[in-house]
């Protein structure tokens, strides 16, 4: 996948602050097993690098908030550290990013002032090994940054931080560094449910909110969020900063007052934000415009502090057992219409074979989709679920559909080489 396409990535975060964790080697089979292909780690442990060499997965690695002071002080530090820590190392482990701190703006005691300092210093000792190009330098952010997210096109930075953010935006811009935000509708949804509605959340509303300010129609809270930094930005005239989002996800079980934290739920926000991810939708702000996104976590962090939620954001238990099935290849569960064979993404057309097509230009459709395509042709198989009615159009419709709703239900994903045809009709019925 490296190299060869462009388009959005998925990731997952891999922190560690819980008891009885697989070993990293074993760690590493489970994120290749999901066909992961970036992994964002909290810090540079020696033994977590060795097992992500010559993987090819791509690392976002921390430098976390206690290295803040002697990272900021000394450049000396940022040089020792790079060559003790990661030269050794890459590019065996390929190492694309490098973050200084975490949500410094939310933690306690002024750090914030050691961050771009810090950024400036591993900047510099990456330079003098050649890697300032290939290694990206930046931070992470939380939604506490800004003062107004709502509506997106309000999006504005909170004027406390603007000593900290001017000249960190300034580098950023300079460096074509990524600005890094962690974005969570959960929360959006758990602390003012009666604002925020739990489908909009969850990518799964019938209605759109609409951006007074600019028309722009919004389906779900993710997008709403982004656009609130993209348009942050522009209001301090910082245009050509790409943003990509370091954490999201959502968790499968909460305390008595968090209702919303379930597997389903979890399941639901992940696998429907992976297909919107990766099928390159863009927001309505940034439509088509690439965004990568790590979510977190891959497992349960039974060490963390505060409501049961914050220890349950993971896909896996320790024993590596799934706490829900997520397909990071953006084609897992479908909603399935009641009473007919038929899934919708976008809950408005489907595609269908067309009636006037030859039989040989429908097999040969078919056996495009279900070769070259993709698409698991398995549920129109003799005693399947879907193979009556028994015709070729009838599969040939089911198989196109399935292609058409997995690819984005653009228009192209409909030809079949002319036999395929668009509906707005539920076919199911």
């Amino acid at each position: 996948m490296k190299g060869t396409c462009n388009g959005s990535k998925i990731g997952i975060c891999y922190g560690r602050n819980a008891d009885d964790l697989p070993t990293p080697d074993k760690a590493v089979e489970l994120i290749k097993n999901q066909n992961i292909n970036s992994v964002r780690i909290y810090d540079s442990n020696i033994q977590i690098l060795k097992a992500f060499a010559n993987t090819g997965i791509e690392l976002m690695i921390g430098i976390p908030n206690s290295d803040l002071l002697p990272f900021s002080q000394f450049q000396s530090n940022a040089d020792t550290w790079l060559r003790n820590s990661i030269l050794p190392y890459y590019p065996a482990a390929q190492i694309t990013y490098i973050t200084v701190g975490a949500e410094v703006t939310e933690a306690t005691g002024n750090i914030s002032s050691m961050v771009v300092p810090a950024m400036n210093n591993v900047y510099n000792a990456l330079r003098k090994a050649g890697l300032h190009r290939k290694i990206k330098v930046s931070t992470t952010h939380s939604l506490g940054v800004l003062s107004r997210s709502y509506p997106p096109s309000a999006g504005a930075f909170n004027s406390k931080h603007a000593g900290f953010l001017r000249p960190l935006l300034e580098f950023l811009a300079e460096k074509h560094s990524p600005f890094l935000v962690n974005v969570y509708p959960y929360y959006a949804y758990r602390d003012s449910s009666s604002n925020v509605s739990l489908d909009y959340a969850l990518f799964e509303s019938s209605s759109e909110v609409i951006d007074p300010n600019t028309g722009l129609l919004y389906m779900n809270m993710f997008d709403a969020q982004i656009d609130s930094i993209y348009y942050a930005l522009m209001g301090l005239n910082f245009k050509t900063i790409e943003v990509k989002v370091t954490e999201t996800g959502w968790p499968s079980k909460g305390s008595p007052q968090e209702t919303a934290a379930t597997p389903e739920n979890a399941q639901t926000y992940n696998t429907n934000l992976i297909r919107h991810v990766i099928n390159n939708t863009g927001t309505p702000a940034r439509p088509g415009e690439e965004l990568d996104v790590y979510i977190f976590s891959l497992f349960n962090e039974n060490r963390k502090p505060g409501l049961d939620s914050e220890r349950n954001w993971g896909l896996y238990y320790p024993d590596q057992t799934s706490v829900y099935n997520v397909d990071f290849t953006g084609k897992g569960t479908v909603d399935v219409n009641n009473g007919g064979n038929f899934t919708s993404v976008n809950g408005t057309s489907w595609c269908i074979a067309d009636p006037n097509a030859s039989e040989d230009d429908l097999r040969n459709g078919l056996d495009w989709a279900c070769g070259s395509g993709n698409v698991d042709c398995s549920p129109v198989q003799p005693s399947q679920p879907c193979f009556e009615p028994d015709s070729l159009a009838s599969h040939a419709s089911y198989v196109f559909n399935s292609y058409y709703q997995q690819n984005g239900a653009t228009d192209i994903a409909c030809s079949f080489g002319g036999t395929g045809v668009k509906t707005d009709k539920n076919p199911s019925t």
